[in-house]
């Protein structure tokens, strides 16, 4: 079977994350599709192991062995999908027009999840083994938190097992990528004191502490445009929710504001994140607590490394660093040797009202995968 056609097969199976799930969603989370990626990677001749990266939403691996290889690599696909509300018509269609797939997931990501089955079947077929060891970690839950990453290397040290290369998968237009930014979230949690608002001099605005953070955020958001960019780019840094307010004649006595802070490779996450919670507490006026959630760390590979070379050899484009974060922060080098970041599409038409991928880009993923797995 074709890419594209493994690739509507896929868009099909709706699979958002719970968060993310609204009425037009299906049934949130993964289940569904690891059930069938189960069954197809049996199917394929894979030894194939379901572990949940969280209740009632499994990681799958389909392990493929070959005893005359002592090297392993893997690939890593997150199986989730971000939300469908905003999407005019069917967002899991999976149709082929203009020499594009379209539907939620098409590009992110499960078309680097088609490129592979595509060579797995064309391996099985010809009854061939791939030439490494190969693992295909369809894992859960990258869209909130790469919970499913995590528990897949978690999976690997319990087994003593190290790659000598893990590629996760990410629309990078089939770019070799060897760096991305990490991401932090702080919530604050401003406390003020409630009066009616015809005498708002008797009370303490939570809003307007919460809103103090948020200039305070945006201003050191800007300070950090202008010290030098690093191998990832600059530190970036958002105010991205805000709730408070109990009735329109009442005086907010509390109000909480979510920040999230783009870290790079130069940065220690404790000391940063530290000063940034320690920033707006300050800022506040009021009374303020913050809450540091666990840091995705920034990621960065050898750009001259041979597995870097030979990925960007095959796909004929030159290794690039990318602004978002992936599953690649959740791996060490105790389970992995070598890592990148690459798949089919880009990333401008993930996250959107509509979402497809050019044809051409997931056939053009799949020969890379036919040629790492020769």
């Amino acid at each position: 079977m074709n890419p594209e056609h493994w690739l509507s097969r896929l868009v099909r199976i709706p699979s958002v994350t719970p968060p993310h799930a609204g009425p037009r969603a299906g049934t949130p989370g993964e289940a569904r599709i690891a059930a069938e990626l189960a069954a197809w990677f049996a199917g394929l001749g894979a030894e194939v192991v379901s572990e949940d990266a969280h209740p009632g939403r499994p990681n799958v691996y389909g392990i493929w062995r070959n005893p005359d290889s002592d090297r392993w690599v893997a690939l890593d696909v997150h199986t989730d999908t971000v939300g469908v509300e905003q999407m005019p018509g069917d967002p899991f269609s999976g149709e082929h027009r203009d020499g594009r797939v379209w539907g939620r997931g098409a590009v992110d990501n499960k078309a680097s999840l088609a490129a592979a089955l595509s060579v797995l079947e064309a391996l099985h077929d010809a009854q061939r083994r791939p030439g490494p060891n190969v693992i295909v970690a369809a894992v859960a839950d990258e869209e909130m938190t790469l919970c499913g990453a995590y528990v897949f290397e978690a999976w690997l040290r319990r087994r003593g097992m190290r790659m000598d290369e893990l590629l996760v998968a990410e629309p990078t237009l089939c770019a070799p990528c060897f760096g991305h930014m990490g991401s932090a979230r702080i919530e604050f949690t401003v406390q003020g004191v409630s009066t009616h608002t015809s005498q708002p001099h008797l009370g303490r605005n939570a809003i307007v502490g919460a809103a103090r953070i948020a200039m305070a955020m945006q201003a050191e958001h800007e300070r950090l445009q202008t010290v030098a960019p690093t191998p990832v780019g600059r530190g970036q840094l958002s105010a991205v929710h805000v709730s408070g307010g109990r009735a329109p004649n009442i005086v907010p006595d509390v109000a909480t504001l979510m920040v999230n802070r783009r870290l790079t490779t130069d940065e220690d996450e404790t000391v940063t994140l530290t000063a940034l919670a320690a920033l707006g507490e300050n800022a506040a006026g009021l009374p303020t607590e913050s809450v540091i959630h666990k840091p995705m760390s920034a990621f960065l590979q050898d750009e001259q490394s041979g597995t870097i070379r030979r990925f960007s050899a095959w796909s004929g484009m030159a290794p690039v660093t990318v602004p978002y974060c992936s599953d690649a922060s959740a791996y060490s080098s105790a389970t992995t040797a070598n890592i990148l970041v690459m798949g089919p599409g880009s990333i401008d038409q993930a996250h959107g009202a509509e979402e497809w991928v050019a044809i051409d880009e997931v056939r053009k993923m799949a020969e890379v995968y036919r040629r790492w797995w020769a």
